[in-house]
């Protein structure tokens, strides 16, 4: 396994081009998740109102999780591993 950082880690995953990828990172209660998801999917607005913030401010990405068929957003200062391309990636501080 190949050791990044995380500004590398979100260049993969916004690189992507909409391929499947697997991610494992804390949750804010502090559990593990570990993810399978994709990003290029449209979300559509049921409310019609935008989010209420940026989620790139924050660090985190907006992904479609392939298992649960359902939207999640990633923390990406808490990414432990990323499988990407066929490569997998060990995120360092």
């Amino acid at each position: 396994m190949e050791t990044i950082n995380k500004e590398h880690a979100k260049q993969l995953i916004n690189n992507s081009k909409g391929r499947i990828f697997s991610a494992t990172y804390i949750k804010k209660d502090l559990t593990e998740r570990i993810i399978n998801a994709r990003i290029g999917k449209r979300y559509k607005n049921i409310t019609g109102r935008s989010a209420p913030y940026d989620p790139d401010k924050y660090n985190l990405k907006k992904v479609y999780d392939m298992k649960a068929k359902n939207f999640r957003i990633i923390n990406l200062n808490t990414l432990i591993t990323l499988s990407i391309n066929k490569n997998k990636y060990v995120i360092k501080e």
